[in-house]
């Protein structure tokens, strides 16, 4: 079954990924629209929410929400057919940042497909300014467990996370790097450029924050034209930027002439993909956990990289990749 929601916008086709709808940041409007062992136990006790089967409600009305860059949007899709396969009557919300849909998480939404660095590392700087020092566990499953003291304040409970992970990562042309011998972060010391990414990523410690603090690199400007979007492709390619923010998973690439520089100093924490979930919301449905674990398990690194291959290559749909992946899997 598709993501059923209304969009706001629609963004541009280009040469990669297969664009999704902008919801816009106000969750209340009504409108649909960053290797641990998946079997570990994550930051929140999701057994002490499960065992509470006095309140066990199956089905019902829930509101998932998420980011509207492709591997979000295919995630979202899986977990969407999944709870719909298991009697609840999904509601999609997709917006261009974290901070869209955070603001109703938990409340307004019930559930988030989520990254355990993003997530962790967003509380950790709405409780502590944006200058705290940030989560920094190479291990989803640590990392999670380091921030569950946030967690657990939010009322958000992290289920198992999922072996496969996608971090954060900032790329050049590759003309760019042979002809300045860039081929790691730290080799833009002292250099200023211009950093096509998320709109969020002003200041953010895992992006202009950490480029600029960490590595020495002076952002002039920051062009807010969307995690791995197309526009910031082709900003990139066009000479606009010489920086450009992706993921570790983008598989299209080589393809367009441009390179991941390395993270060598680290600045990006673990981001193991992980459903976080309203405390309150999980304990009225303990079943969501067994709906979405089987999905964390199956999904890893590279099964996810030739996923978003299928939407930014071929062009296929994310709800149909979703479909296909969760078919094979024994999963739907």
């Amino acid at each position: 079954m598709s993501i059923r929601r209304q969009l706001a916008a629609v963004l541009s086709v280009g040469t990669l990924f297969l664009a999704v709808g902008c919801a816009g940041d106000d969750l209340d409007s009504g409108s649909d629209s960053s290797g641990s062992d998946s079997s570990a136990t994550a930051s929140t006790s999701t057994s002490a929410s499960t065992s509470e089967s006095a309140s066990t409600s199956a089905g019902g009305p829930i509101t998932l929400a998420g980011q509207n860059f492709p591997e979000a949007t295919l995630v979202a899709s899986m977990y969407e057919q999944l709870l719909t396969k298991a009697g609840y009557d999904v509601t999609t919300k997709l917006v261009d940042s974290r901070d869209g849909y955070m603001a109703d998480f938990p409340g307004g939404v019930d559930i988030v497909p989520e990254y355990v660095g993003g997530i962790v590392n967003f509380l950790n700087s709405q409780a502590n300014g944006d200058n705290a020092t940030p989560f920094e566990a190479g291990d989803g499953t640590q990392l999670a467990e380091d921030g569950k003291q946030l967690l657990d304040a939010a009322g958000i409970t992290l289920l198992p996370v999922s072996e496969a992970t996608d971090t954060n990562a900032f790329m050049v042309t590759q003309d760019y790097s042979d002809e300045n011998g860039v081929t790691k972060l730290s080799d833009l010391e002292g250099k200023s450029v211009k950093l096509a990414a998320a709109p969020d990523c002003e200041g953010r410690l895992d992006c202009e924050g950490g480029l600029s603090d960490q590595y020495g690199i002076d952002i002039t400007e920051v062009l807010p034209l969307g995690y791995a979007s197309d526009q910031t492709y082709q900003s990139v390619i066009s000479g606009e930027s010489e920086l450009g923010e992706t993921s570790t998973t983008d598989g299209t690439l080589e393809s367009q002439g441009l390179v991941i520089l390395d993270d060598d100093k680290q600045i990006q924490p673990a981001q193991n993909l992980v459903p976080a979930v309203s405390t309150e919301f999980l304990t009225a449905h303990p079943d969501v956990a067994d709906i979405l674990n089987p999905l964390m398990a199956a999904l890893t690194t590279e099964n996810l990289t030739e996923l978003n291959g299928k939407i930014a290559v071929d062009r296929e749909k994310p709800e149909d990749v979703a479909k296909q992946f969760l078919t094979d899997n024994g999963l739907l």
